[in-house]
């Protein structure tokens, strides 16, 4: 049997438990199937809570630390708390990963989450256990054959009718469960544009950001992203943002607009699972794909990671597509 210990639970995962993922519920370690939140949850009624999610590469987890200083900064806007310290989540975070690590391939990585809601809304007459928050930490496996063909083709981006919500109305830097206005919006894309990605413009009319993803544009060799007060700004646009200093590539972040976007002379999107992946149609203007920036990026970011994330989704092409080849790969 192989135990598993934390300041707020201890379980032995017997055999039956290793078949299926693990994950952390309210202080205990249990299968997935197990997790079952109350339908009074005030996520579920209102959306009422905080989440964030990093991924890993070749099994280990990247900055985790930095995600969890975000999700906390999220908690304390959203005024949410996870009764428990950073440290707390971190130890639990690690212990849960290491519960699923045996079920991941060799060339397989997770996402791994944290989730933390207000709770249960307290009805005349109810009889649950607890009213305190609901803590989640779970590992979802990657999206791998859905995105593969973006890193050959590039992501063709389309921006919908539907604005984002100005930040005077709900910040965008809490990363929240309420992701209806991203969701419309990409549904409103989809249903035009079957395989696209939605990129919201703000209510000036100016790039915004899409679901889990911000974007860079590139012109005149320098790199240009949106205010970060005006969308989530994402651990891999900070770790984009730190790779063009290093490589002297001029940087800004400004108000870019849809003539930007259709000057560019490149762009591409930055996400935690994606990482860096080039735009290739950005409402049917063509641009170029691993122009030399978006290379140049992209090379340094597999380079600090140690995984050629782009080979990774290319070997998850369907078997006999063409094209399965990073261009960044070792000879």
């Amino acid at each position: 049997m192989n135990k598993m210990t934390s300041g707020a639970s201890e379980i032995e995962l017997v055999p039956q438990m290793l078949n299926e993922r693990i994950a952390y519920f309210n202080g205990k370690f249990v299968t997935e199937s197990k997790v079952l939140v109350p339908f009074r949850d005030k996520s579920f009624l209102y959306g009422d809570g905080a989440f964030e999610m990093t991924r890993t590469f070749n099994h280990r987890i990247f900055r985790l630390g930095e995600h969890l200083e975000r999700f906390y900064r999220s908690l304390r806007a959203l005024r949410l708390d996870a009764g428990m310290p950073l440290a707390d989540m971190q130890s639990i975070t690690e212990q849960v990963f290491d519960a699923n690590l045996h079920l991941l391939g060799k060339n397989d990585d997770y996402w791994v989450a944290q989730r933390v809601t207000g709770g249960i809304r307290k009805v005349e007459g109810d009889h649950w256990d607890e009213y305190g928050p609901t803590v989640i930490v779970e590992c979802l496996p990657m999206p791998m054959a859905e995105r593969a063909a973006f890193f050959r083709d590039g992501i063709r981006v389309v921006t919908p009718s539907i604005r984002r919500t100005p930040p005077d109305a709900l910040t965008p830097r809490a990363k929240s469960h309420n992701y209806l206005n991203l969701i419309l919006a990409d549904r409103e894309v989809q249903s035009m544009h079957p395989g696209c990605w939605a990129v919201l413009l703000d209510i000036n009319g100016n790039l915004c950001e899409g679901i889990g993803s911000n974007i860079f544009l590139v012109r005149d060799g320098k790199l240009l992203t949106p205010k970060a007060q005006f969308i989530l700004a994402g651990i891999s646009r900070r770790t984009v943002i730190e790779i063009s200093r290093d490589l002297g590539i001029p940087f800004e972040e400004t108000d870019i607009d849809l003539y930007d976007a259709y000057t560019a002379d490149e762009a591409f999107i930055t996400s935690t699972s994606l990482c860096v992946c080039p735009i290739s149609k950005f409402n049917g203007v063509d641009l170029a794909i691993y122009g030399q920036i978006t290379r140049a990026i992209t090379k340094k970011y597999i380079d600090l990671v140690g995984c050629d994330f782009v080979q990774q989704y290319l070997d998850c092409l369907p078997e006999g597509e063409i094209g399965g080849i990073s261009p960044f790969a070792v000879a």
